[in-house]
């Protein structure tokens, strides 16, 4: 038992990074694209991280109602989901609405200066 991860490294690296993590992220991007709240990938993130600690349990013989790793998990496919969204939301605010915004940065953009092409 780690302080990330229940079983092995491996099991963590498949299940909560791979498989969630993807999930997590296209999550995050159907947010975006959909223009929804940040707030609203809590709940889609809550139910996605019940659904890898059973894919733990039932695979891999992990703790389904471990409080412990429950939050964990939750807290890293929220990191991960919040990223896919803030990606896909600074590409859409830079192509939606390129006379007032320019990218800073892969997570965010800023207000374009006056008279920049």
């Amino acid at each position: 038992m780690g302080f990330l991860f229940e079983e092995t490294f491996g099991v963590f690296l498949l299940l909560q990074l791979v498989l969630g993590g993807g999930a997590a992220w296209m999550t995050g991007r159907a947010i975006a694209l959909s223009w929804r709240p940040a707030w609203s990938l809590f709940f889609y993130l809550f139910l996605l991280t019940f659904a890898v600690r059973f894919l733990d349990f039932a695979l891999f013989g992990g703790t389904l109602l471990s409080a412990y790793y429950f939050i964990v998990d939750f807290i890293i496919l929220l990191v991960i989901g919040y990223l896919g969204m803030r990606v896909t939301r600074a590409g859409q605010m830079v192509k939606q609405y390129p006379w007032l915004y320019e990218r800073a940065g892969p997570v965010s953009w800023r207000d374009r200066k006056p008279g920049a092409a």
